[in-house]
């Protein structure tokens, strides 16, 4: 098994979604010892974010190329080639502002990229990725899951939706939430580790 473990939390060791990662792949490990992981922290390692000279790389044919649009579209080529030989992949999910880290949402607009992991028909979008685990570990400080605040929430959602589009459509949802919330947040984890615990076990 090949794990892609992706990290977009600044806040490192501290960082809820990290220890709840950290808990799924010990899990992973547990089913599989020969497991290969591959780290990938989007927070450290700067993500690049979409600008012309990348969608100009993309749509670029590959013997057309000058130096800077191979040097843009490296990064998009080695993402898409690590998300494609994996087959789990565990995201690490912070909720900023009721969205993903910008750090995440980089990655993603470098890996959906049309021809590679999805292309356009009579019929509709089609995704290209196929045969793919993944687990989110999405933390918050309030309650989102259910609630008034469900609403607002826009990581579980959004992340299904475009994962979807390229193909990727089993997809666990694990969260530690309420970690800003007196008298909840000391229970935040332990639930977050059980629903694990019982998510493997069955």
């Amino acid at each position: 098994m090949k794990i892609l473990r992706l990290i977009t939390s600044f806040r490192g060791k501290d960082s809820q979604s990290f220890q709840l990662g950290n808990f799924i792949i010990e899990k992973l490990k547990s089913q599989d010892a020969t497991a290969e992981i591959l780290i990938r922290n989007l927070a450290k390692d700067e993500t690049p974010h979409l600008s012309d000279v990348h969608i100009n790389s993309f749509i670029t044919p590959v013997k057309d190329l000058s130096d800077e649009l191979q040097k843009a579209v490296q990064y998009c080529n080695n993402a898409i080639d690590e998300l494609v030989k994996s087959d789990v992949v565990v995201m690490d999910v912070p909720m900023y502002n009721f969205g993903i880290p910008s750090s995440l949402k980089a990655w993603i607009d470098q890996i959906t990229r049309a021809g590679i992991t999805f292309r356009y028909t009579e019929n509709g979008p089609v995704g290209l990725v196929k045969n793919k685990k993944v687990y989110l570990a999405i933390a918050s400080g309030g309650i989102y899951s259910e609630g008034p605040m469900k609403e607002y929430d826009h990581t579980e959602k959004y992340l299904e939706q475009v994962l979807g589009f390229i193909g990727i459509s089993d997809i666990t949802t694990f969260r530690v939430e309420g970690v800003a919330i007196p008298d909840i947040k000391e229970r935040a984890m332990p639930k977050a580790v059980q629903a694990v615990e019982e998510a493997f076990a069955s």
